[in-house]
């Protein structure tokens, strides 16, 4: 409804994840629910009741249809409320233990796993009484249970409905909260909220952008372009949202289908957000809290259903979900060279991600022409570099220009002639010639084109979904603020009481935090300073073996800029965490603030951390080596000057390893990494259902 939002649905189906790699499906209640169950407690948990009743799902895993429990899909089990958020919390066994001292045998009330025969009044289920043992709660876990039933029932005063599902094990048992907004409620937070109906709406135009108009005068096909099923998006007309217009609002459209998944998500974490389970002056308000105190362990949306689709490409276009649309006509490989369905995107994730989306792709488009500019300016090098009268001058130059040892020639270095770095220097020239002057010029101006163009764009974004004037959401103090800071006070704006933190102290911990942004900066330097002597101590043997002498700089230079490479990944690393601790013990009373300092931090030191080297070598390297007979030294070793080819190779292989390197392992850790968890995961949990499989078999065998 034109808000942003950037609620991200849940990697499962429903409850749980997928325990396998290609299908987020599972064949058997069991060993669905024990996936999201504690994972630390999955090599020894066990279901102690019966599998319930399997149903048809519209899910495939290698054209088979898959079954599971219609109660853990994205429904309630009436099949006709919608699951609009979950919470998920851990509680002490219920399984018999072999201790005799602290347990006590009581007959168990809890909603544990339902058994088809057993329905309530109102057509649902109702929990099947099971002997258990009930191990004592320590005070702390009391004070978690207390806490929990007073925000269920403070959500429940407010109109949230809820259902449970229940996993047990030897250890933990895992409880997850079903949460169902109905109309009424989510109507009174829409109107709260500033939501804006939609009340004219048309079929969205075709793609405006330079290639589809380029296309379209050429009279050729679009090759970009794919035909989406299902319904168009539309560009709508707004209104602001009022209960009193509800029966002109909703039209002929079902109430339970007026507001998008992304809405209803919205409204709920909204309201959990806002609901209190203690002193408000405390700041005991909001989800947010209740994790971080490990009240509960998760909370999150879920998606529309499964993902997969037949794999004879048989199905319904037009029945495909939301979800399985993205998965097959946007986030797949062979989908790269497609506009992306940014309307899609936008229905299914909200508008902040599709905003984000919108300018990746936005940013990969227009980086083609300094592309095709940097590859003809590089030809013209290779065509032009035997023209070049330096470098031809170096490659005729041959025994008429001694040149001083590069080290000390009790190290092994000794005079060489400037005609051995013939190729060095033609090397030189193709990055440093007349056309890299005119290619530096014209990405000066593109890149001033491209945020031009980007601005006109996200702003056309911005009016078809019609978020332009939207506003920022409340600003409220954050869990962790509210849960450390010491007094209470009125806030000026609001007149609310609500936790605070004396600004003394505050400015004090910030300027801690600056010094210690310098002191990172300074260690950046350091390791810099590392390098150098690494790159000399490493030289001189290179230097005295006859075979390797004549490359001993390249290799020092290259296995340098490796090890510069290892530890600006690893820096980077630990100083995004230590930035995150001391952004939050600076106590910033928003997460505005708090992500405005934290951003600063990690910026501030990943521009000093990634360009230091290579400014270092652009601009001072060779610059302070002495002249012969009077050289400088450090840590007593000449100071290393630039390769015979000059500093300028040296740079370009220094850039090159960084970027390319630092792409190389991002790209692994995001896309290999996961794909290698699954794959663990996928393993592990099959492990686990053919354990639990067997000892269902062996209770039923005890049985009969």
């Amino acid at each position: 409804m034109g808000q942003a939002s950037s609620l991200t649905p849940n990697t499962g189906d429903g409850l749980n994840p997928s325990t396998d790699p290609s299908d987020n499906n599972v064949e058997t209640v069991t060993s669905r629910r024990l996936d999201r169950a504690s994972h630390k407690d999955a090599q020894d948990t066990h279901i102690v009741v019966e599998p319930l009743p399997e149903v048809q799902d519209e899910c495939s895993r290698n054209g088979k249809q898959v079954k599971h429990p219609k109660s853990i899909g994205t429904y309630f089990r009436d099949g006709r409320r919608k699951i609009d958020y979950v919470l998920v919390h851990e509680e002490v066994s219920l399984a018999p233990s072999r201790s005799r001292n602290h347990n006590t045998t009581i007959q168990s009330s809890l909603p544990l796993p339902f058994r088809p025969e057993e329905k309530s009044l109102q057509g649902g289920m109702r929990p099947t009484p099971l002997t258990s043992t009930i191990h004592q709660n320590t005070p702390k876990q009391n004070r978690k249970i207390d806490t929990r039933k007073t925000f269920i029932d403070k959500l429940k005063s407010q109109g949230i409905e809820i259902e449970e599902e229940f996993a047990e094990g030897k250890r933990t048992n895992v409880r997850f909260i079903k949460l169902h907004a109905p109309f009424p409620l989510l109507a009174h937070w829409a109107e709260e909220l500033g939501f804006r109906a939609r009340i004219l709406c048309q079929a969205k135009a075709e793609e405006d952008n330079w290639s589809a108009r380029l296309f379209k005068s050429l009279r050729l096909p679009n090759c970009f372009a794919q035909e989406i099923p299902g319904d168009p998006p539309k560009v709508c007309c707004t209104y602001p949202f009022r209960r009193s217009k509800i029966a002109t609002l909703l039209g002929n459209l079902d109430s339970e289908s007026y507001f998008t998944s992304t809405e209803r998500s919205r409204i709920v974490n909204e309201i959990l957000a806002r609901t209190t389970y203690g002193d408000r002056r405390k700041g005991e308000v909001g989800i947010e809290r209740l994790l971080k105190e490990g009240v509960y362990t998760a909370s999150y949306p879920l998606h529309e259903g499964c993902f997969h689709r037949k794999v004879n490409g048989n199905e319904d276009q037009e029945k495909l979900n939301p979800r399985q649309i993205l998965h097959g006509y946007w986030a797949r490989w062979s989908k790269w060279s497609k506009y992306q369905p940014l309307d899609n995107v936008r229905e299914y994730f909200g508008e902040k991600i599709a905003f984000y989306f919108a300018w990746l792709g936005f940013y990969t488009g227009w980086l083609i022409p300094p592309s095709i500019v940097g590859v003809l300016i590089f030809v013209y090098g290779l065509l032009t570099v035997d023209e070049d009268p330096a470098s031809s001058q170096v490659c005729r130059s041959i025994g008429q220009y001694p040149m001083c040892p590069l080290c000390e020639e009790s190290q092994g270095c000794h005079q060489w002639d400037l005609s051995d770095v013939c190729t060095y220097s033609k090397l030189s020239y193709l990055f440093d010639h007349p056309g890299t002057v005119a290619f530096a010029i014209f990405v000066s101006f593109w890149a001033v084109t491209f945020l031009e163009y980007w601005k006109r764009y996200s702003a056309r974004l911005a009016h078809r979904w019609d978020v332009v004037d939207v506003e920022r959401e409340e600003i409220r103090p954050r869990p962790e603020f509210a849960l450390k800071a010491p007094s209470i006070a009125t806030n000026p704006v609001t007149g609310i009481a609500e936790p605070a933190f004396p600004h003394s102290v505050r400015r004090k911990r910030i300027m801690a935090g600056v010094c210690f942004v310098f002191l990172m900066v300074c260690m950046v330097i350091i390791f810099i300073v590392a390098i150098i002597v690494y790159r000399i101590v490493v030289s001189i043997p290179l230097f005295q073996h006859e075979t390797l002498k004549s490359q001993a700089q390249v290799i020092a230079n290259l296995s340098g800029a490796v090890v510069n490479l290892v530890l600006i990944m690893a820096l980077g690393r630990f100083y995004e965490k230590l930035a995150y601790k001391l952004t939050t013990w600076e106590m910033h009373r928003t997460q505005i603030e708090f992500e405005d300092n934290l951003t600063f931090k990690v910026f501030a030191f990943q521009f000093v951390n990634l360009y230091a080297s290579p400014f270092y070598i652009a601009f001072f390297k060779g610059r302070f080596v002495g002249y012969p007979g009077n050289y400088l030294h450090i840590f007593g070793l000449r100071n290393e000057e630039c390769s015979a080819g000059g500093c300028l190779v040296e740079l370009s292989q220094q850039l090159f390893i960084i970027m390319v390197g630092k792409q190389v392992i991002n790209n692994a850790q995001e896309i290999l990494w996961p794909k290698v968890q699954a794959l663990l995961l996928f393993l592990f949990s099959r492990w686990n259902s053919l354990k639990i499989k067997a000892n269902l078999k062996g209770g039923r065998q005890i049985t009969s």
